[in-house]
């Protein structure tokens, strides 16, 4: 939003700051500002000048103009507009002197956009007026621009009175106020207006006007509107920019002759309901859109953009002037439909107050006097509106307010602060306020106490305000046994070098059907956020393999991990979750069997001691590559190798472990097992078995022929090949025996050794003694 600082000195007399430290106290009491630009600069330095000769510079298409400047003197001056000629007036600018195709050029004279008036290039600027007189009204200017965001809850500031407002209550002076309602004449309208919901528009006012003449605007409009960003079109949609730039008050101005019948009817549009709007396009409109209406159809869409059919053109000799009020919510939705955001639009949307529309209509009044010579009012203000309660004064509790703020603040400040800012102060009580709060600040703005401190805060300035610790008891907070859990969970499976990952705990039918789930046994999500992702996660395995897929892209292997819950249906109640933890190894080149073995290992270090126990696998897993995780005497998760045709491009082994299990099962009691005594003695035993024999299940069955002084059997390794047959291995163990009581003696070793291998012999295995 840009505010140009002339404007604001001509609503605030007596203003001094400059552009910039006056941008620094709107900055800090008011709304972020980003920062200032100069605007018409040339214009500092520009003077009325006749052109008192031209004489061509030969070979060129450039002049040399002797002009008179006044007070300045006579001047030559190089030109190349092809309107330059004796006895026009035009602007003459002190830029120094230059040569210019060898002829000197003292100053310049100048184009409107030159002079940033407008955007007219084509030649220089004719005025009127006497050598040395300055340009009507026009004044280099300073543009301080303000971010959207911060103003968005201030409609109030989308025009340079509100802004002056704010600007006069932070130096301390003056408020100047442009309209003059008594204006406004009085009498029967000359339009009737009809209004279908008051909720959609509260406020609707116009007036009609006759002898009317189109026509440029005069410089000053044009500058004025050119250095805050607007483009001049005629004399009366400017007159509608200027007010709508000034009070806030966006209006449309229709070619009276050009309406059907005497009524304007404020309605919803009908279903597929054409308009053909000012910017040149057309739109099919539905009921949710409202708009300006004749008897023949819509001729404009309700505070975003008029009907072309309607619009001021250089014919026009009547005009009904629109100043209107409606729902900010309605306006932004048929804004956001039709993908159009204009200047009126940006503004309703913000809840303007419907006290302003003939607020709007009076000053229209004064500009048009000036602007069209001979304008005539026809009738009185045609206006519909619906009676709005003013807002309930708020009580301000003084003492409340200075322990809001963090400091003491005396009345007498708080008051003037408020009154500065146009509220209305009554002391029903010591030091209780009761706070009037004006029109323009109820729409959107101030409700309750809460939002008057911030009032007094800001205007005090937050920075005299000494930051403090508030006065709150500290608590420790309660502990989380699970979270912490969690954490210690997962920084073991970090330091083994995965990677977490966080997925949707959403899924597509597509992923539940991949790993054979039932979609029908998932929590179906009413309003999904994609067709992709309508069904509760019941496992962490279909979102861990998409991202073993996405990653196999770009890594040759790599190790991942998540944490997450599982969604269970539970029947009329909520659903079940259960925290798991699904953790994968991939590798492009291997073979599959470091990766499953790397995969019990990291299980191995949250489970000490976990016993993988081969199982029937599912149809996701490689069918001669899973196994139950069991711990402490409970199955508490598995681990697998996902099913090449799962993944094409290399191997996955996959580790899916129930947290919740696994928590309740790390409070379990755990026996004291003294150190022992007395050493322990070792041998290794080898047993020749099928390829397919699972080393677990040889240690299963050696261990029970061992007896009661088995302390461990561990597997070292296995080999295959000659000399042994085809189809069988050597699968070795590590067998460790020992007594808490005595040293066992070399023939109690022997007898247990024989006898475990006598055992493995009666059940059909062969071992290498």
């Amino acid at each position: 939003m840009k505010f140009s600082y002339n404007w604001i000195r001509e609503l605030v007399p007596g203003l001094a700051e400059a552009p910039g430290p006056l941008e620094r106290l709107i900055t800090m009491k008011t709304a972020e500002c980003e920062g200032v630009e100069p605007a018409c600069e040339l214009l500092a330095r520009a003077t009325l000048a006749r052109v008192e000769s031209v004489e061509p510079i030969a070979g060129t298409h450039l002049v040399s103009a002797v002009v008179d400047a006044g007070p300045a003197g006579r001047r030559s001056v190089v030109c190349g507009a092809p309107n330059c000629r004796p006895g026009m007036i035009t602007a003459w600018a002190d830029i120094g002197k230059k040569v210019i195709q060898g002829v000197e050029s003292d100053g310049m004279l100048a184009s409107a956009a030159e002079l940033g008036i407008n955007k007219d290039h084509a030649g220089i600027i004719e005025l009127d007026g006497e050598p040395g007189g300055a340009i009507d009204r026009c004044l280099a200017d300073s543009i301080i621009e303000i971010d959207n965001k911060s103003i968005t809850h201030r409609p109030d500031l989308w025009g340079h009175f509100g802004m002056a407002r704010e600007v006069a209550a932070i130096v301390g002076l003056r408020l100047h106020d442009p309209v003059k309602l008594d204006l406004l004449p009085t009498g029967a309208a000359a339009i009737d207006i009809a209004i279908e919901d008051f909720d959609l528009c509260p406020r609707y006012s116009a007036l009609v006007l006759e002898n009317v003449t189109v026509q440029p605007s005069p410089y000053w409009l044009q500058a004025r509107l050119a250095a805050i960003g607007l483009n001049s079109i005629n004399n009366i949609v400017d007159m509608t920019n200027f007010v709508m730039s000034e009070l806030a008050q966006p209006m449309h101005a229709f070619d009276a002759d050009l309406i059907q019948g005497d009524t304007i009817y404020v309605r919803r549009a009908k279903p597929g309901e054409p308009f053909a709007a000012l910017n040149g396009e057309s739109y099919t409109l539905d009921p949710s859109n409202l708009v300006i209406a004749d008897a023949a159809g819509a001729i404009g869409l309700a505070g975003v953009i008029g009907g072309g059919p309607s619009s001021i053109t250089a014919k026009t000799t009547r005009v009904v002037l629109e100043s209107a009020n409606f729902q900010a919510s309605s306006i932004r939705k048929t804004s956001v439909a039709i993908k159009l955001r204009t200047d009126a639009s940006m503004r309703f949307e913000k809840a303007q107050d419907p006290e302003n529309t003939v607020r709007g209509l009076a000053r229209a009044l004064e500009l048009l006097q000036e602007l069209s010579p001979g304008i005539r009012v026809v009738g009185g203000v045609a206006e519909s509106k619906t009676e709005i309660a003013p807002p309930a004064p708020i009580d301000l509790p003084l003492d409340w307010l200075d322990r809001k703020l963090g400091r003491a603040i005396a009345a007498a400040e708080v008051r003037d602060i408020l009154e500065r800012l146009e509220f209305q102060v009554t002391e029903p009580e010591p030091r209780l306020f009761r706070v009037g709060v004006p029109s323009w600040r109820a729409t959107k703005d101030i409700s309750i106490k809460d939002d008057l401190v911030e009032e007094v805060g800001r205007m005090v300035g937050y920075v005299s305000i000494d930051p403090q610790a508030p006065l709150v008891a500290s608590r420790v907070p309660p502990a989380n046994p699970t979270r912490k859990f969690q954490h210690e969970v997962r920084n073991i499976f970090v330091d083994q070098g995965f990677t977490e990952i966080y997925n949707y705990s959403f899924l597509s039918e597509e992923s539940v059907r991949a790993f054979g789930l039932d979609p029908a046994d998932h929590v179906c999500v009413t309003n999904p956020i994609a067709s992709d992702q309508a069904l509760m996660r019941t496992s962490l395995l279909p979102g861990i393999w998409r991202n073993v897929l996405e990653n196999a892209k770009h890594f040759e292997s790599f190790r991942l991990f998540e944490i997450g819950l599982e969604i269970h249906k539970a029947g009329a109640s909520l659903p079940d979750e259960i925290p798991h933890l699904a953790a994968a190894i991939y590798d492009r080149h291997g073979d599959g069997r470091t990766g499953i073995f790397e995969i019990k290992r990291a299980a191995e270090c949250l489970l000490p001691g976990a016993e993988a126990i081969p199982t029937i696998a599912r149809a996701f897993e490689h069918s001669a590559r899973s196994a139950d995780l069991h711990w402490r005497g409970q199955a508490v998760g598995r681990i697998f190798e996902l099913h090449p045709k799962l993944v094409e491009s290399g191997r996955a082994a996959v580790a899916d472990l129930d947290l919740r299990l696994i928590e309740s099962l790390f409070g379990a009691d755990v026996k004291f097992t003294p150190i022992r005594r007395y050493p322990s003695s070792a041998f290794d035993l080898s047993v020749i078995a099928p390829l397919r024999a699972h080393a677990g299940t040889l240690r299963s069955e050696a261990g029970t022929y061992a007896g009661p002084l088995l302390e461990s059997i561990e597997y070292v390794r296995e080999y295959a090949g000659p000399p042994l047959a085809e189809g069988s291995k050597s699968v070795s163990f590590r067998v460790t025996l020992g007594s808490p009581e005595r040293t066992l003696s070399s023939e109690e070793v022997g007898q247990i050794r024989a006898a475990m291998i006598d055992g493995m012999r009666a059940l059909g295995y062969e071992l290498r003694v």
